[in-house]
C-alpha cells in the first residue's frame, strides 16, 4: 500500500507565470533575491526554490519514504474568491500545472467562489483533469450560511464520490489602534502569527459549520480538513454544555491531516476521534514536517502507518464512501 502525503503546495510554471503578471494580492513580485509572495493581510515572504522545483519534491519524497504527494493550490491565497476571470485564469494555471508534474504527484482541484452561485460544473471540469478531490477555504465554510451557499460544489463532490479539502483561506487584518491601516497592521505582525490564530480559528469554524449544517445536507461526502481542523474536536465537551446536548460521535467519513503537528497533538486527535480518521499531510514547503522523519522514534508504528498509507487510502477510496448513520449530525 502507497505512503501518501495528502496535503503539500507546489507553484507550476503557468501559475508562477500569471501570478507575476499581476498588479494587486495575491501576486509574484520579482526580487533581486528572488520572487516575493504578497496576500492581502500576511507579510511579504520570500518563495522558497522548493515552492516551485519538482525535481527537489522528488527528493524530499524519497528521503521521508513517502510514494505519492497530493499538491493543492493554497486557498489562503484568495484567488478562488476573485472576480469572476481572475479567479478562472488562476485556476486554470494551477490545474495546468499539475498536469506537468512527475507522476509521483497528483492534485487536489480549485474552483472559483466568486460568482453569485457557486457552479457545479467547476467540480466536474477539476475532477476531469485527474484532480483527485477539490479544495475549498475554510473561511467560504466558516458559517452554516456559507454550507449553504456552497451546498451545490458540496453535493456534486458527494455524487462523484471525490473528498473535499478545507483548507486555511484568506487572512483579515482588523487593526486595533486609530490610525493603522489594515496594511500597516498586518507588516508589524510576526511571520508565524497568522498561522496561530486566524488559520486555527478559521479551521475550527469551519469544522463546526459542517457539523451543524454540513453533514446532515451532505451525508455520504468525505471530507479532509487541515491542520487536524485547529483541534476543533477537542471542544466537543464545550460544544455539549453551550449547546446542551451530548457531543457527538467521531464521523468516519471526516478525516484530519496532521500538518504542522507532531506527535502530542496528533495523540490527543486519536483519542478524540479515532486514529483512523488522521492522514498524514505535510504542508511542504511551507513547513518542515516534524513528524515523519523515518530515522527518528515513533510513539505508536501502527499509527504511524495508518497515516501514511491505511487511512488516506479509506479518504481516496470511492469504497468508503458509506452513510455515517448519525455521527456528528
Amino acid at each position: 500500500m502507497d505512503a501518501v502525503d495528502v496535503h503539500q503546495h507546489l507553484l507550476g510554471e503557468p501559475l508562477i507565470e500569471a501570478l507575476a503578471r499581476r498588479s494587486a494580492a495575491p501576486r509574484l513580485i520579482a526580487r533581486r533575491e528572488g520572487w516575493t509572495f504578497r496576500l492581502a493581510g500576511e507579510p511579504d515572504s520570500i518563495l522558497a526554490l522548493a515552492a516551485t522545483d519538482a525535481e527537489l519534491r522528488r527528493a524530499d519524497l524519497e528521503a521521508d519514504g513517502i510514494d505519492r504527494a497530493l499538491v493543492a493550490l493554497s486557498t489562503a491565497l484568495g484567488i478562488e474568491s476573485l472576480p469572476g476571470e481572475e479567479a478562472t485564469a488562476l485556476i486554470d494555471a494551477h490545474h495546468a500545472g499539475l498536469e506537468e508534474l512527475p507522476v509521483e504527484f497528483g492534485g487536489w482541484g480549485a474552483v472559483p467562489l466568486g460568482e453569485p452561485e457557486p457552479d457545479p460544473a467547476a467540480v466536474d471540469a477539476a475532477l476531469g483533469r485527474g484532480c483527485v478531490g477539490v479544495t475549498l477555504p475554510a473561511t467560504a465554510l466558516a458559517d452554516p450560511a456559507g454550507v449553504e451557499r456552497l451546498g451545490p460544489l458540496l453535493a456534486r463532490l458527494a455524487e462523484r464520490d471525490a473528498p473535499l479539502f478545507v483548507h486555511p483561506g484568506p487572512v483579515c487584518i482588523y487593526p486595533r489602534s486609530e490610525g493603522v491601516n489594515a496594511d500597516t497592521a498586518s507588516a508589524r505582525l510576526p511571520h508565524w502569527w497568522p498561522a496561530l490564530t486566524d488559520y486555527v480559528a478559521q479551521m475550527q469554524a469551519a469544522w463546526f459549520a459542517f457539523l451543524h449544517a454540513g453533514r446532515p445536507a451532505h451525508r455520504r461526502l468525505r471530507v479532509l480538513f487541515a491542520m487536524l481542523a485547529g483541534g476543533a474536536p477537542l471542544h466537543l465537551e464545550r460544544y455539549a454544555a453551550r449547546r446542551g446536548v451530548p457531543a457527538p460521535g467521531p464521523d468516519p467519513l471526516v478525516f484530519y491531516d496532521t500538518s504542522s503537528y507532531g506527535p502530542r497533538m496528533i495523540g490527543a486527535m486519536a483519542a478524540a476521534v479515532g486514529g483512523d480518521q488522521l492522514v498524514y499531510g505535510s504542508d511542504r514547503p511551507v513547513v518542515e514536517p516534524p513528524v515523519i522523519d523515518r530515522d527518528r522514534a515513533w510513539p505508536d508504528p501502527d499509527l504511524r502507518q495508518a497515516l501514511l498509507a491505511a487511512n488516506p487510502a479509506r479518504l481516496l477510496s470511492h469504497e468508503s464512501n458509506h452513510d455515517p448513520k448519525g455521527a456528528l449530525a
